[in-house]
């Protein structure tokens, strides 16, 4: 077992606190960045708005909120944006989706259809195909004009759908999971491909590798499971000693990282070890003079070149984590 004295110093080796992105007044769920803009994310809040930010990368500032995005009337859940960095596509517990201009900063289109609340919303790389999953246990496609195409209903979820998201590189194929603790592989004319077993709880998300050849995925049982997408074979059981509530996969490197109720998690993917497991002992975790109300991290994205980890948290804070080399 590897010492706890060892894995603070591999966190320090790895990654630095570079700074905190104040703007959010409750749980920051969900962050996305784009290739388009280094100097831009937008992030989603149990407060009901979307936040545009400017990052200036700077020690102590390293950005503001530039737009605020008002239009949901109950908690924002997920967040995507297009891959020209022109429009964001938000998921919400008032049962919508709605696609944003980011230049002028209002809604430019709304999606009603789910019976409930909407968990996980994505963009197919084209932008032309959005899809989404529901507690209504159903995912559906739609086209950007908010029309629906499609509702899968044959071999889909029977628990809510918490995760849905297009593979990077090939829009036909589709990976979802849910709280009936499985993964669906779903193929171009929506027909399921493969059934991915292993989880021993609900699973919260889902996240697919730069290449989509893997997923990965975890929950409840605290173990985030990476899979091979081709073969349908799971490759790896991580303990991440705790609830996890997101995943995301570097860039750039062989790297899982894993948002969990008591830190994140990173690992090397290659030798399946323990690289960083970055928690409130950082320096300046809690910002200056600030009450040390335990939080935990909820949401994870990265910078595009795979330098920054932007993390959301339950104190409504954005901490921006960088790799050191």
């Amino acid at each position: 077992l590897l010492s706890l004295s060892w894995i603070v110093t591999m966190a320090a080796e790895y990654f630095s606190l570079r700074g905190i992105l104040k703007g959010h007044n409750d749980w920051v769920t969900c962050i996305a960045t784009t290739p388009e803009s280094k100097d831009m994310i937008v992030s989603g809040s149990r407060d009901k708005t979307l936040l545009v930010w400017t990052l200036t990368h700077e020690d102590g500032n390293y950005g503001v909120p530039r737009k605020s995005l008002h239009g949901h009337s109950h908690f924002i859940q997920d967040v995507a944006i297009s891959s020209d960095g022109q429009f964001a596509l938000s998921g919400s517990w008032d049962g919508t989706l709605r696609l944003w201009d980011l230049n002028l900063g209002t809604t430019s289109r709304r999606f009603a259809g789910h019976k409930r609340e909407v968990m996980t919303v994505s963009f197919s790389p084209e932008n032309r195909q959005i899809v989404s999953g529901s507690r209504d246990r159903t995912i559906r496609l739609w086209n950007t004009l908010g029309e629906c195409k499609y509702v899968i209903g044959e071999n889909g979820h029977t628990s809510w759908v918490t995760g849905v998201r297009f593979s990077n590189q090939q829009s036909s194929t589709i990976v979802s999971c849910g709280w009936d603790k499985l993964v669906k592989v779903w193929n171009s004319d929506w027909k399921l491909s493969r059934e991915l077993e292993g989880h021993t709880g609900y699973i919260n998300h889902v996240a697919v590798s730069p290449d989509a050849s893997l997923c990965a995925s975890g929950g409840r049982d605290g173990f985030a499971l990476l899979w091979d997408l081709n073969e349908g074979k799971k490759l790896a059981s991580l303990n991440a000693d705790g609830l996890i509530y997101a995943l995301a996969f570097s860039p750039n490197k062989y790297w899982l990282c894993v948002a969990t109720e008591k830190a994140i998690k990173v690992w090397d993917l290659e030798n399946k070890q323990l690289l960083a497991d970055l928690d409130d002992s950082a320096q300046g975790f809690y910002g200056t003079n600030a009450k040390k109300l335990r939080t935990w991290p909820l949401s994870l994205a990265w910078s595009a070149d795979g330098s920054t980890l932007f993390a959301g948290y339950s104190d409504g804070n954005i901490r921006v984590w960088t790799v050191r080399f």
